[in-house]
């Protein structure tokens, strides 16, 4: 037990922090569940409704459920582009000795990257009126016929928006997942070595799981904010193709000015993370019971 004196100290320091996570993240929230029972433009006065808003959002929203399932798709996407290419580049970083940090520098750069930046590079990357670096790739190979409006097509649009969601924080999750792997005893894998472990053995027998606290972490980074995507997909589309559960909120409150139901979807988004962090961890500690 901590005397006396060290848990007000403690609390002192605490406080502060907690202050202000509830200012800006608890009390956006709580405000966000009480308006989603009401009816409101924004202007006129409030008309409570009760559960109408997440009944249409749960049973009569097509629109809804499509946003849904564009989001899933998008997620799976970036966790594939951002946790496998960050975990591919900090593995061959560890067996790096000549220009680690260079590539560190450049693999990090597009998190401190303006969003609108990233966004506009993409935007030019993927023209076609004129031809952007994509299509003119395509032509330049003879796959003339494989140029297309990317963020416009149905079929691609979703790919087209991930990418450079992808791209702009697997440098982060690199860095996280490279300094895990720095912490890594030397001498666990020098007797493994010794032992006749090969590369691969090395890495799922002692690399991998010696760093499953930072993987788990960084997963469920990596999940939450797939899952609040918005910035760059809205910025690239403007919300008009490929639309997510984010866009499709964002559209619903100042767009079509109903903010009582963007709320509910709002909540909704609160309440998806929070099942994919639960879910996250029941299932890695299954397998560690296991």
């Amino acid at each position: 037990m901590l005397p006396y004196r060290s848990k007000k100290s403690v609390l002192i320091f605490i406080l502060p922090p907690l202050l202000l996570y509830g200012a800006g993240v608890l009390s956006p929230v709580i405000q966000s569940l009480i308006i989603s029972f009401f009816d409101w433009d924004g202007i006129s006065d409030m008309k409570f409704t009760g559960l109408a808003n997440y009944i249409k959002m749960l049973t009569g929203d097509s629109v809804f459920w499509q946003s849904f399932v564009n989001s899933m798709i998008y997620l799976l996407i970036c966790l594939v582009l951002q946790l496998g290419g960050a975990l591919l580049v900090a593995t061959l970083l560890t067996g790096m000795t000549k220009g680690r940090n260079l590539v560190k520098t450049l693999y990090l750069l597009p998190a401190v990257i303006s969003t609108v930046a990233i966004s506009f590079l993409f935007q030019k990357i993927y023209s076609v009126d004129p031809n952007g670096l994509l299509n003119q790739a395509l032509d330049a190979i003879g796959l003339h016929s494989w140029t297309h409006a990317w963020l416009s097509d149905p079929h691609t649009v979703l790919a087209a928006v991930s990418i450079p969601e992808g791209w702009r924080f697997s440098g982060l999750y690199m860095l996280i997942i490279y300094a895990a792997f720095m912490s890594v005893p030397s001498e666990i894998e020098e007797a493994a070595r010794l032992d006749g472990t090969n590369g691969w053995q090395l890495f799922t027998k002692i690399r991998f799981p010696y760093i499953r606290p930072v993987w788990i972490t960084t997963v469920v980074m990596a999940v939450t904010y797939g899952l609040r995507g918005f910035d760059i997909p809205y910025l690239l589309t403007n919300g008009r193709y490929g639309q997510l559960v984010t866009t499709y909120m964002y559209r619903t409150a100042f767009s079509n000015t109903n903010y009582g139901y963007a709320s509910a979807i709002s909540v909704f988004i609160v309440i998806e993370c929070l099942i994919a962090v639960a879910l996250i961890f029941k299932v890695i500690f299954r397998k560690e019971e296991a």
